[in-house]
């Protein structure tokens, strides 16, 4: 893959907000995992594993998991950020309302953005979602090779036509998730990753983010 291509993927990508309901052959998931797991971990350890919900399966846990977040406490096993401040929170507050005005909530309206929070729960109605989690005992670094795996992830399945959107929101609510998928509870439950087909002609997948310019996080010494 040239350059050019690579950064054409890396542009294309985005975080999507509505999927058809179409799933995925199992063949291209395989592919989109393997590729994934070509990425750097610390000493190699490859700290990963995923639990993938076939399109059924998905069904059933978007229902529970609407009710788990419109009932139940959260309780992340990585605790989440403790704030955000100056540009985090300006590009934060850029990125939710660009989504809330493509999707026609005003400002002030609490009733519309609480309902559009709750789309997290639903998948966003994708087919499939994959959550993702490390060994408690490779502590931060785990996490840190897992937002690679992730990373990887959304990538390959760009190249291949899959939409993804990782989310944190689902592993606020990490004791259900471990309850309803058996994941043990040495691991840490770090995001989750829902994908399918893009739904082009929803408004929610009409807006894209800005990107920081290079001045704005880069420091040349020398």
């Amino acid at each position: 893959m040239s350059f050019a291509e690579l950064n054409s993927l890396l542009e294309k990508r985005h975080s999507c907000r509505a999927f058809l309901s179409d799933a995925v052959p199992k063949e291209q998931i395989e592919q989109i995992i393997a590729s994934a797991s070509r990425v750097p971990s610390w000493c190699n350890a490859q700290p990963w594993q995923l639990v993938i919900t076939s399109a059924e399966e998905t069904n059933r846990f978007r229902k529970a998991m609407l009710d788990e977040a419109s009932s139940g406490i959260a309780a992340p096993d990585l605790p989440f950020p403790a704030s955000y401040s100056g540009e985090y929170q300006d590009r934060r507050r850029a990125c939710g309302w660009a989504l809330y005005e493509a999707v026609g909530v005003e400002r002030g309206d609490r009733a519309g953005s609480a309902q559009q929070m709750m789309q997290n729960f639903a998948l966003f109605e994708a087919p499939h979602c994959a959550v993702v989690s490390s060994p408690v005992e490779l502590g931060p670094y785990g996490a840190m090779d897992c937002g690679g795996f992730v990373t990887a992830f959304t990538l390959a399945a760009q190249a291949l036509g899959v939409a993804t959107i990782p989310q944190a929101a689902l592993a606020a609510y990490s004791p259900f998730l471990h309850r309803y998928f058996d994941i043990p509870d040495d691991r840490l439950i770090l995001c989750a990753i829902s994908f399918g087909y893009s739904d082009e002609n929803h408004p929610a997948n009409k807006f894209r983010t800005d990107r920081a310019a290079l001045g704005d996080f880069v420091n040349w010494r020398g």
